[in-house]
């Protein structure tokens, strides 16, 4: 199945919930919220540097669950994120942030930062054309081997049909054979079968 939609980048421009979110707008940390705000402001600089974090969208209330590494890397424990894509040492007091994602069927990246104090900053979604391109052609790949699959089916269904076809005639073929050379024999077991 694939994960991404067939036009994208027309999904992305056009809907109002990407064109909202496509533009700089207020994000806040929301992990933790139970916890004191210092235990927070840990918490979060450890999870950005495991590669994870979560955020929201103020404005939309559209909360994500980020995981800043390069696309193909999602899930793996044992990475460290880069600086590319968790970056503490670009401004004082504030870490820089990038997150690709396959979001409502687009590929996106997620890019803001967010002040290591207050746990709020901007953020905003932006295309990922080259990751759009990369999943299209997988997309593009799975459809083609379920037509192939189809059509191996479908092969497969009509030969059998075409087997048990050959071998009804070759039955009646034998029976009308066996009805000329035994007509006696042949009346009797009709008339007793039935």
């Amino acid at each position: 199945m694939p994960r991404v939609v067939p036009d994208q980048r027309s999904k992305f421009d056009n809907e109002e919930f990407f064109r909202k979110l496509s533009r700089e707008c207020e994000i806040k940390y929301t992990g933790f919220r139970d916890r004191p705000h210092e235990e927070r402001q840990a918490r979060f600089q450890n999870a950005c540097r495991d590669g994870r974090s979560e955020v929201a969208f103020v404005a939309t209330g559209t909360n994500l669950s980020l995981q800043f590494f390069p696309a193909n890397l999602h899930g793996d424990q044992r990475q460290v994120p880069t600086r590319e894509y968790v970056d503490f040492e670009r401004e004082t007091g504030k870490v820089y942030l990038k997150a690709p994602m396959i979001l409502n069927g687009v590929c996106v990246i997620w890019r803001g930062w967010i002040d290591l104090q207050r746990l709020d900053g901007m953020g905003y979604l932006e295309y990922d054309d080259e990751r759009a391109q990369h999943e299209d052609a997988l997309a593009q790949a799975a459809f083609e081997e379920a037509r192939r699959r189809t059509r191996d089916f479908e092969d497969r269904d009509r030969s059998h049909r075409e087997d048990l076809e050959v071998r009804e005639l070759a039955t009646v073929n034998h029976l009308k054979i066996l009805r000329v050379k035994f007509p006696v024999r042949f009346s009797l077991l009709s008339a007793w079968s039935g």
